[in-house]
């Protein structure tokens, strides 16, 4: 089943012992978060560059069916803002090819800033610059990028998903207690970022209907906040276990 679920990082010790065992070392986590949830959202990539042999370990504590999301770096989408980044582009995906080589690479997520505005050119011209066979994701934080309509209801053919469609780029779904991302599907697989405090049984029966939607056209990703309480792990395990049964214990 093409359905990846996991959280935004794994090395917290006070996720212990709701998520982890008491005495499990931190060097540890890695192998036994694998043993539970079957991808991770790296998100220190956002201020450093990976190196290879951190990635050689990762590969090392994960089976071969787990996938590494990771978040791109900031010189990308808060420094240059997508602009004349084509060379910081490809040193960033160079230090990743040791994921692809391992057919262990999961979307990479650019997630812009808040006060990035609308501007499809832009958007259109940095997604021409990435390799056809690298799934983008994107995280718009600005409502320009929306579109509603009068009504204010989506536009299900509006100026972002177009763009985003044209290179089968995924709009990141993200979930906020501020903000909601309109749930549009624009490429062949689907991203979504859970990032309220606590959900109920309830809302989370109603996200497995929706990814179970999802799955008949391609794989979906998914990922609770990362804070350092363990409630985003275990929401994450019971989402992976309900949408195998499609059924809340």
């Amino acid at each position: 089943m093409p359905l990846y679920v996991g959280t935004s990082g794994w090395a917290y010790p006070t996720w212990k012992p709701a998520f982890y065992p008491e005495k499990l070392a931190q060097k540890k986590f890695l192998n036994f978060y694998a043993t539970k949830l079957n991808t991770v959202e790296v998100n220190f990539t956002f201020r450093q560059l990976v190196k290879e042999s951190t990635i050689q370990n990762w590969l090392a504590d994960t089976p071969d069916h787990f996938r590494f999301t990771i978040k791109a770096h900031q010189v990308l989408t808060h420094i240059k803002r997508l602009k004349s980044s084509e060379e910081f582009l490809k040193r960033f995906l160079a230090t990743l090819e040791p994921l692809e080589r391992a057919k262990r690479l999961g979307p990479i997520l650019f997630q812009l800033p808040p006060n990035f505005k609308a501007d499809q050119s832009v958007l259109a011209e940095f997604l021409a610059i990435i390799p056809r066979g690298v799934r983008a994701a994107f995280e718009f934080r600005n409502a320009t990028w929306f579109g509603e309509s009068k009504a204010g209801a989506v536009e299900e053919d509006g100026a972002t998903w177009q763009t985003l469609r044209a290179r089968n780029a995924a709009l990141c779904v993200a979930e906020t207690e501020d903000r909601d991302t309109p749930d549009v599907l624009t490429a062949d697989f689907a991203y979504y970022r859970y990032r309220k405090p606590s959900y109920t049984p309830e809302e989370r029966q109603k996200m497995v209907a929706r990814l179970r939607e999802h799955l008949a056209k391609g794989d979906v990703f998914a990922y609770f906040k990362h804070e350092e309480t363990p409630e985003g792990a275990l929401y994450a395990v019971d989402l992976l276990n309900s949408a195998k049964t499609a059924d809340f214990s």
